[in-house]
C-alpha cells in the first residue's frame, strides 16, 4: 500500500480550500441544495444525513483496499466565509503514473464568477506537487461551464464516453 500525502488547506487570492471533514457537512447542505446542480450529474440534493455519512468515509481520505487517495476540499471565499463549493480528486497508481480523476461544483448562487476554475487550478498544481501526472474529468456535452473549467485546467475532450459524459484529460 503506497502512503499518499496529506491533503492541507491551500490558498489563492480569493479563495480558501479546506480538506473535507464530517463536520463540514451541514452547511455543505445549503451549497448543495439547488437542484440545478444535478442537471447533468443526476441525483438530487442530499440531506444531512446522507452527507455526513458520505463525508465520514470521505474523511478516511484513502479507499479500504488503499488503491485509492481519496482528496476533497470545500472552497470558500476566503479563509473565514462562507463555503460556495468542493473541489476533489481521486487518486490512482497505474504503473509509474499518478491518475487523478477530478470534479467540482460550486452553489448556484456563485456560479459564473470563475470560482471553479480558480479552486480547480489550485487543487492541480497542489496535486502535480505530490507527483500526479495526469487528470481526467467526465463532463456532460452539454455542461458549457464545466467544460471552461476542463478547457481553463488544461484538459482536452478524449473519444471516449462512459455513462453520457465525454471523458476529458490532460
Amino acid at each position: 500500500m503506497m502512503a499518499w500525502p496529506i491533503a492541507e488547506a491551500l490558498d489563492t487570492p480569493r479563495l480558501r480550500l479546506e480538506p473535507l471533514v464530517v463536520d463540514h457537512a451541514l452547511e455543505m447542505v445549503e451549497v448543495l441544495a439547488a437542484r440545478s446542480l444535478y442537471r447533468f450529474t443526476g441525483g438530487e440534493p442530499p440531506t444531512p444525513e446522507q452527507l455526513r455519512d458520505r463525508y465520514a468515509r470521505l474523511e478516511t481520505r484513502r479507499s479500504a483496499d488503499g488503491t485509492q487517495w481519496w482528496l476533497n476540499w470545500i472552497v470558500r471565499l476566503n479563509a473565514s466565509g462562507p463555503a460556495v463549493g468542493t473541489v476533489q480528486a481521486t487518486v490512482e497508481s497505474h504503473g509509474s503514473d499518478l491518475r487523478a480523476e477530478i470534479a467540482w461544483v460550486v452553489s448556484a448562487a456563485y456560479q459564473g464568477r470563475g470560482i471553479a476554475s480558480e479552486a480547480t487550478a489550485e487543487m492541480l498544481e497542489w496535486l502535480r506537487g505530490t507527483g500526479v501526472q495526469t487528470f481526467i474529468a467526465h463532463i456532460h456535452p452539454d455542461h458549457h461551464a464545466s467544460i471552461k473549467v476542463a478547457r481553463r485546467s488544461g484538459l482536452h475532450p478524449t473519444d471516449r464516453v462512459e455513462d453520457g459524459e465525454v471523458r476529458w484529460s490532460s
